[in-house]
């Protein structure tokens, strides 16, 4: 087992790079004399013929796929961990007070899971914490660490909080929530939309430009799309689209989103709150497949959604035994508006 592979020195990289093609070890040291008497045989067989290194190696590494040298990955079967959810960081964070045999407010726990994903940051926080009341404390034999030194201790590290929407139930028009991926995180981005009617027949789609080129695509398929499912021309209408937070596009993923925030915004038909979707969208209408599902299920789930919609070719990539969150396939725009829209 190596930890952090990632980090490993190139010329040690190639070298295991070998050991790994060739599954033999080979040793070389300027101490060693095969013509000295003293040393063992099994010595002199090991330098002379080498080792088998036909074993497993594990290695680990917290580095993105990409970082990684390309001849190493090619060599390796790649295992993915999914991040820690806020139920097992709290949990983590109440065995490592009991550790420390001190007492902690009820709220510390779920505080840390909203900012942390990785037990070991979770640890770190409540052992800084820790220190904080000591030091405030000095003296006093019992401490309890409440939660005025959890936030200051995430002042400090100027941490924020990983989950930065939470879901909310009801409908509303022209809105929707939709998914994106970065660092193999998923999380929610909501997409809004205003219409208003244009006199002169020279209507304008305007949108954030920090939600990047890719959301221009979106828009320009979305505009057909509807324009196919209503009769409406848009030319007639002026459309606001914005990317609430200023979240950025980086994919065609956010064009089902979109297309139905508009829709929404058009028909005047309030969306429910508690569902995400994501898929690309073809002019024809139909929902293309995206990348990314099990991670954006993941964060629509921290968020609080009770349904995603997904394109049906993705159906294969939904991790099964999934609880407290709900996964529905599409093929189409139709089939996604009808599962937004019901009560």
């Amino acid at each position: 087992f190596i930890d952090e592979i990632g980090e490993m020195d190139p010329s040690l990289l190639n070298k295991l790079l070998k050991v790994l093609e060739d599954k033999r070890v080979y040793f070389e040291s300027s101490y060693y004399d095969p013509n000295d008497p003293q040393v063992p045989l099994y010595i002199k067989k090991m330098f002379e013929e080498g080792v088998p290194a036909d074993f497993v190696l594990i290695g680990a590494t917290t580095r993105d796929p990409q970082e990684l040298n390309p001849a190493l990955r090619s060599r390796c079967a790649e295992v993915y961990f999914a991040p820690l959810e806020p139920v097992q960081i709290q949990h983590i964070v109440r065995q490592a007070a009991r550790k420390l045999q001190v007492e902690i407010d009820d709220d510390v726990p779920d505080i840390i899971s909203q900012y942390v994903i990785e037990g070991r940051k979770a640890n770190n926080i409540l052992l800084d914490a820790y220190g904080l009341a000591r030091y405030k404390n000095s003296g006093q034999s019992k401490l309890k660490i409440t939660e005025s030194e959890i936030r200051e201790v995430l002042r400090s590290a100027r941490l924020t909080p990983y989950i930065h929407k939470k879901v909310t139930k009801g409908k509303a028009i022209g809105r929707i929530l939709g998914l994106g991926v970065s660092s193999f995180l998923g999380s929610v981005l909501e997409i809004e939309v205003k219409v208003f009617r244009s006199s002169d027949g020279k209507g304008n789609v305007r949108f954030n430009e920090t939600a990047g080129t890719m959301a221009r695509d979106a828009v320009f398929n979305a505009t057909a799309v509807i324009r196919s499912l209503t009769g409406l021309d848009l030319r007639n209408y002026d459309l606001h689209v914005n990317v609430v937070g200023g979240g950025r596009i980086d994919g065609p993923s956010a064009g089902l989103a979109t297309t139905m925030a508009i829709y929404s915004a058009l028909k005047e038909r309030p969306l429910r709150r508690d569902v995400a979707v994501t898929g690309e969208i073809s002019i024809q209408g139909k929902v293309e497949p995206v990348g990314g599902i099990y991670e954006k299920i993941f964060g629509a789930k921290q968020a609080g959604v009770r349904t995603v919609i997904i394109p049906q070719e993705n159906s294969a990539e939904v991790p099964s035994g999934l609880k407290g969150i709900e996964v529905v396939t599409v093929k189409n725009i139709e089939e996604a508006i009808r599962i937004a829209e019901a009560d």
